[in-house]
């Protein structure tokens, strides 16, 4: 079979290595590239099972946020290191239609053409929205392709698409048929400037200061009637007059006073346990009303005696059921009173609100005005103070699927990541409430019911065509409830596709804490009730993406940080990487600034490194063509203790990495391939490597370690910064027959080979490392001149002979003149006027004579010492911790045990040290 070599993709030609990285010309069309390819399409060749996401689907009237930019760095991290595994990968992109959001956005510009929905009526409106989403509706998926997003586009998905709305209506009716939709009349929350009830999800909560009114009520006296209290009266400021008994109640919305049926009191208040059973008169309408006790009013709020208004407050509404109240709706859908408001009729809420309190205090009623803080339930899309209005709508009974999902997760089929979110989707499934569908809206998926003349409901077949001359159910599904369905729905469900039967259940959902409920657990029982399965093995969750601060982005406070300008500035991989490497599952991130830079400053490292390593390859091979840069066997004789000990740093590298990918631990995983490659490898072996290419023994073996770390750490650091290790990678394999795959992305995930592991040319090496630290911060420390060649005599113990094949690299590191440097395994007598060295169980002396100040010199040996006997005296209270030694892992207390030896050692050293200064 003939060799082929790899050449680059053609894009890349136009690159000049010899610049510092610049991302702007590269990565928009390396996407572009990638995509024209079909890299992201699943590979029906792929040796393992399928890996499946499908990504939380952004509104189609959003721009890209760090939310989204959170969520596409997770879900590719993941999907690039399932493909690279061999797994047939398949990461679902789409966008909901955002009921709410989109006809809001439709209806300003109506407004904005001087006209309405109500003028042009449902067709033409349905219309123009269309027509909006046409025009600004793929801007989203546009910026994801920025972020780099594999997604296999050409399985895009829209949740009004034909295919999504038929299981929309599938699903309806399947739970329909089932007795689980209903329609009834229950408390909502209720938006009114946009006329329509709105999910828990999009009701935020702000800490407001507000006032609490205290009201008086008179009580009715025993055996009369309220005849007495005049409704016509009411604001002359005789109403009240021959009351003589009065209940103060306490109340933060006097404007929904007529809407009251109770006042209540804790049954064991004894300030009212003897008007239990008594009757108040309601001020402006007379109505009479049952004092009660319930356990549910709180003595020391207010007076201890609460208005009771079941259609206008959650709590109230459940006390109302529990007493058999009449439920009173003073409210019109865009909050101005109706009828049942009395004389103020027609007024808007707050507007009511002072009328009712300005004849309150006219009739003598209004006690006290007091300032109060407390949390106000705000509508996310208008920004008006939501309004609990008794409203009828259509509503799922959730408890059987309910199960199915609790279930799932008690019985270990569906994981959640972190384990701690378990317990709040336990708790909240465990106590769920039906589900309020319907929104009183134009754009969404329309109920598809339709009424018979007599008022029968006809719910036909999704295939079957509605029925003729019959008015439709006005309203839309929530939005919640398509998306829902999004794991299955977007796959073919109803239908037996080729996709369903291959991609799902699907593997991970990755999601943001915020909308386990609303999204998750949605996802969770609509998936095990209508296929049978869960809809995925595992959920992720990550947290909020806040400021350097801990603080909220906001507008208001000037913190919000555009992703679209942070990659302008400093690329998409440096973006993605302190995303990345800054989250936690299931915690909030503080973004800081500086991380980002900091990200950009690796991507130019990584750059600068694979130039080196080109240009020094390049040199080694000569004019003799493509090498093949096999890697030397690990006992090869040739290979150097830096050699041993970069391979066995690697080989345990990858095994961490994939370790931690496979438990989703992303950010430490990205952690450690930074550091490897910053430190060990840049910092050390490049370094120790430009010396051992000169020499003829050991140059073959150290180019062909060069490229194998670098490449396959370039592997390793792919699905982080899919940019530069991309072109990174294509000029490192660039002419090489080894034939790899054509792009990064596709390239086989590293394997780790246990032969290169050596436990004892990493102690060697370590040893080296730290010597070679050491004597550099006591040059600084005595401020010798970085050019002047010092000596220094090293003992090393056992260790001399591995250490004494490392004295050229200590020469040329430490600027040791190597006719000077000794390393020697004792050493009698220690050199007294000398800067010393303690590492472990290995002694430096640097014989600086005149340089050095041995006062300053025997202060720091004191610090040291104080420090090492701290250590040991920390390490000795861990291992005479029983419970320690009994619970954790034999390993880790053996480390301790090590550790306190280690220790140990340097005090005797320092000790004697010190002792020999005398």
């Amino acid at each position: 079979m003939t060799e082929t070599t790899h050449q680059k993709p053609d894009l890349l030609a136009s690159i000049d290595l010899t610049k510092p990285y610049d991302p702007q010309p590269i990565e928009q069309p390396l996407y572009a590239w990638w995509e024209q390819q079909g890299y992201f399409q699943p590979r029906a060749d792929a040796p393992h099972e399928p890996f499946v996401i499908s990504i939380p689907p952004p509104n189609i009237t959003g721009l890209l946020h760090l939310g989204h930019a959170m969520f596409v760095t997770l879900e590719d991290i993941m999907i690039r290191y399932r493909r690279m595994r061999g797994h047939q990968t398949l990461w679902v992109p789409g966008s909901d239609h955002a009921g709410i959001a989109t006809q809001s956005q439709v209806e300003k510009l109506l407004i904005s053409e001087g006209t309405s929905r109500q003028q042009v009526g449902r067709e033409e409106f349905l219309r123009r929205t269309w027509e909006w989403n046409a025009k600004y509706g793929g801007e989203i998926n546009r910026q994801m392709r920025r972020l780099g997003a594999s997604c296999d586009w050409s399985r895009e998905r829209f949740t009004l698409d034909a295919g999504l709305s038929r299981a929309v209506q599938t699903a309806f009716k399947r739970l329909y048929d089932d007795g689980l939709i209903y329609r009834g009349t229950y408390l909502v929350n209720w938006s009114p400037k946009l006329g329509t009830a709105v999910s828990d999800l999009e009701v935020e909560y702000e800490t407001r200061n507000v006032s609490i009114y205290t009201i008086r009520y008179p009580i009715l006296p025993a055996g009369a009637d309220d005849t007495a209290f005049d409704a016509q009266a009411w604001g002359s400021g005789q109403w009240a007059v021959g009351a003589s008994d009065y209940i103060s109640v306490a109340t933060t919305r006097p404007e929904t006073l007529m809407g009251d049926t109770a006042v209540a009191v804790n049954p064991h208040d004894e300030r009212y346990t003897h008007l239990i059973g008594r009757y108040a008169v309601l001020p402006v309408i007379g109505r009479r009303l049952p004092i009660i006790a319930d356990a549910y009013v709180d003595p020391e709020f207010g007076t201890g005696a609460v208005k009771i208004t079941p259609a206008h407050d959650p709590n109230d509404y459940e006390v109302g059921k529990r007493h058999d109240l009449p439920m009173v709706n003073i409210m019109q859908p865009d909050a101005t009173l109706n009828s049942h408001g009395g004389a103020y009729a027609g007024m808007e809420r707050y507007a009511a609100r002072k009328a009712v309190l300005a004849d309150l205090e006219r009739e003598g009623l209004l006690v006290e005005t007091t300032p109060h803080t407390m949390s106000v339930g705000i509508s996310q899309r208008s920004g008006e103070v939501i309004e609990p209005l008794l409203s009828e709508q259509w509503f799922v009974r959730v408890e059987p699927m309910a199960k199915l999902a609790l279930a799932a997760v008690v019985e270990g089929r569906t994981r959640i990541i972190p384990e701690h979110f378990e317990k709040v989707y336990i708790h909240w499934l465990e106590n769920i409430r039906d589900w309020c569908i319907s929104r009183q809206l134009w754009w969404g998926h329309r109920i598809p019911v339709w009424y018979a003349p007599d008022g029968t409901m006809i719910v036909p077949d999704p295939d079957a065509p509605p029925p003729a001359d019959l008015p439709q159910d006005p309203d839309v599904l929530d939005t919640w409830f398509s998306s829902g369905l999004w794991p299955f729905s977007t796959l073919g469900w109803p239908n037996d596709t080729d996709d369903l039967r291959v991609f799902y259940p699907t593997s991970v959902l990755e999601t943001g804490y915020d909308i386990l409920f609303f999204w998750v657990a949605r996802m969770m029982m609509m998936g095990c009730y209508l296929t049978g399965k869960e809809p995925f093995h595992t959920i992720y969750l990550h947290g909020l993406v806040r400021d350097e601060h801990g603080r909220k982005m906001s507008k208001t406070l000037g913190n919000v940080i555009d992703p679209l300008e942070v990659m302008e500035q400093y690329g998409t991989d440096a973006l993605r990487f302190t995303l990345a490497t800054s989250s936690t599952p299931g915690q909030d991130t503080n973004l800081n600034p500086q991380r980002i830079e900091a990200a950009r400053n690796f991507a130019n490292k990584l750059w600068n490194i694979n130039r080196f390593v080109l240009g020094r390859l390049a040199q080694q091979r000569g004019a003799d063509g493509p090498a093949t840069y096999t890697l030397p066997p690990a006992d090869l004789p040739a290979l150097t203790v830096a050699d041993r000990w970069v391979l066995s740093r690697y080989t345990r590298l990858v095994e961490d990495v994939t370790r931690l990918l496979e438990s989703y631990n992303l950010g430490e995983a990205g952690r450690q391939v930074q550091d490897f490659l910053w430190s060990d490898f840049a910092d050390w072996y490049v370094e120790l490597a430009k010396a051992q290419l000169d020499e003829p023994e050991t140059a073959a073996p150290t180019a062909s370690i060069l490229f194998h770390v670098l490449e396959g750490s370039l592997r390793l650091l792919h699905p982080y910064m899919p940019y530069v290790t991309e072109v990174a990678w294509q000029f490192l394999v660039e002419d090489t027959p080894h034939a790899p795959a054509p792009s990064l992305s596709l390239a086989d995930w590293p394997s780790p080979d246990p032969d290169y592991v050596n436990a004892a040319a990493e102690r060697t090496f370590e040893t080296f490392r730290e010597a070679i630290t050491g004597i550099r911060n006591l040059r600084n420390e005595y401020k010798v001149e970085p050019a002047k060649w010092i000596a220094a005599i090293i003992v090393t113990g056992t260790e001399a002979p591995q250490i004494a094949r490392l004295a050229p690299l200590i020469s040329r590191l430490a600027r040791v003149d190597a006719a000077q440097l000794q390393i020697v395994p004792t050493l009698e007598p220690r050199p007294a006027q000398a800067a010393t060295l303690v590492i472990g169980t290995v002694e430096i002396y640097l014989p600086l004579a005149d340089l050095v100040d041995m006062a300053a010199e025997r202060a720091r040996l004191e610090q040291e010492l104080a420090e090492a006997e701290a250590e040991v005296q920390r390490r000795t209270a861990q291992l005479t911790n029983e419970k320690f030694v009994a619970r954790a892992p034999e390993a880790v207390v053996q480390r301790e045990r090590d550790s306190l030896a280690a220790a140990s050692a340097t005090v005797e050293r320092l000790q004697a040290r010190l002792a020999a200064m005398e």
